[in-house]
């Protein structure tokens, strides 16, 4: 798949392009995407980078990093990506502007988006004014109770098996692995410690069964109050796996909630309950 930053990357050919944010590239974002592949043209999503209402103001906790959306797609079997910069240059572009620069400009024909789909300063174009600009435009239903804030708030709930329905896949959080204080070796549970970008949504406090690296994974996120620990972090203990991780992205498909965070009686009790996360673990089941 090819990544392009400006229109002009992009070699010429009739496109059928998909427009949007995508973050998480859910179930819906997936019907855009195939409604341009419908199409029979070369198909191209053309994306947005930053989120759009964080730079106009808005706080945004992102479903996926622009690297895993773009990971998404290409697996969704896109063959372009035209990521542009949001910015208060691109926000303030008229939509028919955006519409010859951005969309006739790469060679679009054919244009899939949701049936909501606004763009163009002040959100004032809509896809009335694209097909009077002459492209062929692919209306894509909204599908019900699916969109990227339902998802963030069913993650923010700890249902990770509802958020993975609308998902499509299970919910993810991902990061570099990093150096921790060895506290998990020491309690013969090795975790890698993620250094999660920032912005991006990460369940709440708990422990979950979840997957990573071709394994199952027991993961942790909280502050260690075991420990009396301050900073929020996320481990990951890969089971039956003892190997350097460090300096890798994992990317950490979060399957169900086992339990909370929380102080136990003794640091025994404690290799107790992370021995029962792990048999947990073992046995719980990858949503869809």
């Amino acid at each position: 798949m090819n990544v392009a930053r400006e229109p002009a990357e992009l070699a010429p050919a009739r496109r059928a392009a998909a427009i949007g944010t995508f973050d998480g590239v859910h179930l819906g974002h997936r019907r855009v995407v195939e409604a341009a592949q419908a199409a029979g043209l070369r198909t191209t999503v053309v994306t947005f980078d930053p989120h759009p209402r964080a730079v106009l103001g808005g706080r945004v906790e992102l479903l996926a990093t622009l690297e895993r959306r773009l990971e998404l797609l290409e697996a969704a079997g896109v063959d372009d990506v035209l990521v542009l910069r949001f910015d208060e240059h691109l926000a303030a572009l008229e939509a028919e502007e955006f519409a010859e620069r951005m969309l006739r400009g790469i060679g679009a024909d054919v244009i899939a988006v949701g049936e909501t789909f606004r763009f163009g300063r002040g959100r004032e174009g809509n896809l009335a004014l694209l097909e009077a600009l002459g492209f062929d435009v692919r209306r894509v239903p909204l599908l019900a109770n699916v969109s990227s804030s339902r998802i963030r708030e069913l993650v923010h709930a700890g249902e990770m098996e509802r958020a993975a329905a609308l998902l499509g896949r299970p919910p993810e959080v991902e990061g570099i692995v990093v150096h921790g204080d060895g506290r998990g070796r020491a309690l013969g549970f090795p975790t890698a410690n993620l250094d999660v970008p920032a912005g991006l949504l990460v369940p709440p406090d708990g422990v979950y069964a979840g997957w990573t690296n071709g394994r199952r994974a027991a993961v942790s996120v909280g502050t260690n109050p075991q420990f009396d620990g301050v900073e929020r972090r996320v481990e990951a203990h890969l089971l039956d796996f003892d190997d350097d991780l460090y300096d890798q992205r994992l990317v950490v498909e979060v399957w169900s909630r086992l339990r909370g965070q929380m102080r136990f009686d003794s640091v025994d009790d404690l290799v107790t309950a992370i021995g029962d996360d792990v048999s947990h673990t073992r046995e719980a089941a990858r949503p869809v």
